[in-house]
């Protein structure tokens, strides 16, 4: 027969947990500098130029 546990400590501790990796995927998200925020702003819109370069047309044009 196994160990008996405790349902509620094993709730708070997966709570303290999952309440920790949103912390710290948080701190990535919010915790950068304003020129990190805009490099990766620029990165992603000339990701998206680029893309949009090499979309072909549809065929519909005179």
């Amino acid at each position: 027969m196994g160990d008996v546990i405790n349902l509620k400590r094993f709730k708070k501790r997966n709570e303290r947990e999952q309440s920790a990796k949103q912390a710290d995927a948080n701190r990535a998200r919010f915790g950068r500098t304003k020129a990190e925020r805009t490099l990766d702003e620029r990165r992603k819109d000339r990701a998206a130029n680029l893309l949009d370069q090499h979309k072909l047309d549809d065929g519909e044009a005179s």
